[in-house]
């Protein structure tokens, strides 16, 4: 079948108290819209003067959502398949002097508070200046399902995935979460031409709207599963979500060595000591409310 597209609509909390603004069938593909995490209509050129009063606080990340997934149960595990990003002609970049690695450091003595840098995206490349290009990476930086309890502000992640900033969630990557109601309630948004490990500067990454095409499929969730986990072509990896940067990072790799045990043959103690020679790991962003920590091994090293 087709694609359909799926029309953005701004949500700023995962829940499962929300109606569903639409559906999505095993095996189909949708294309979703979704904003850039700024008002919409205020970048119109590159021009443009932003200010916080376009990010209100905690009121960013919109996301298009919740959509239903036929025939998803509670207990199961989703698998969203990132198949292409279509992005929008003009993105952005910027820093608050309150949020990013250094609060209230280099700028504590300046009375500019924020600073925006709109960008053109053009031939799969940003164009940082009259100067400078940068090769697009596109990913999704908010997906996930509702959580099991509660709500969940679209700044913020946990175990049923949210605001991840993972750079592997772009095209042709595959992202796995615990499903905790029927119907699954899939949220996206948040989309990123391009992201530095970490995020560092807040608003770091090259925001841009986009349009997302995506498939799902629904799976037995393996038994040790407690956070989301991702699969492109080359390799596997897991997910940690934190405060701290250690317990993020213990997370993720603890993921992996239940993944290794459970799937791949390995005793834990192999896993273990596997992880200490091949492991690729990093923290991906520091700034969301808690840190987002991945560790990835290669396919071809373990199948």
């Amino acid at each position: 079948m087709g694609s359909r597209t799926i029309k953005k609509n701004l949500k700023f909390l995962m829940t499962r108290a929300d109606d569903f603004v639409d559906h999505i069938e095993v095996g189909n593909d949708v294309t979703i819209e979704c904003e850039i995490n700024c008002n919409s209509g205020i970048l119109t050129s590159l021009d443009a003067k932003m200010s916080l009063d376009d990010l209100p606080f905690p009121f960013v990340n919109p996301l298009t959502g919740p959509i239903e997934v036929k025939g998803a149960k509670a207990g199961q595990m989703l698998c969203v398949t990132i198949r292409s990003m279509e992005l929008d002609e003009l993105g952005y970049t910027g820093f608050r002097s309150d949020s990013g690695l250094f609060q209230n450091w280099m700028w504590e003595q300046s009375s500019e508070t924020s600073r925006f840098k709109p960008m053109r995206i053009a031939d799969g490349l940003i164009h940082w200046d009259e100067k400078r290009t940068i090769p697009v990476k596109p990913m999704v930086g908010v997906l996930g399902v509702a959580p099991a309890f509660g709500s969940c502000l679209s700044i913020d992640n946990g175990e049923h995935g949210g605001n991840i900033d993972v750079q592997e969630i772009g095209p042709g990557a595959t992202a796995y979460f615990s499903i905790n109601a029927d119907g699954a309630y899939l949220y996206i948004g948040d989309c990123h031409a391009r992201q530095g490990d970490g995020e560092v500067a807040g608003m770091g990454p090259t925001e841009v709207g986009a349009r997302v095409t995506i498939s799902v499929d629904v799976k037995e969730r393996p038994s040790r599963m407690l956070f989301p986990r991702f699969e492109t072509e080359s390799h596997i990896g897991t997910i940690g979500l934190a405060r701290a940067m250690e317990d993020a990072m213990r997370t993720s790799y603890k993921e992996m060595i239940c993944w290794l045990t459970d799937e791949y043959g390995f005793t834990e103690q192999d896993a273990y000591m596997l992880l200490s020679s091949v492991s690729e790991a990093r923290a991906t962003q520091v700034v969301n409310s808690k840190i987002t920590y991945i560790c990835k091994v290669e396919k071809s090293l373990i199948t």
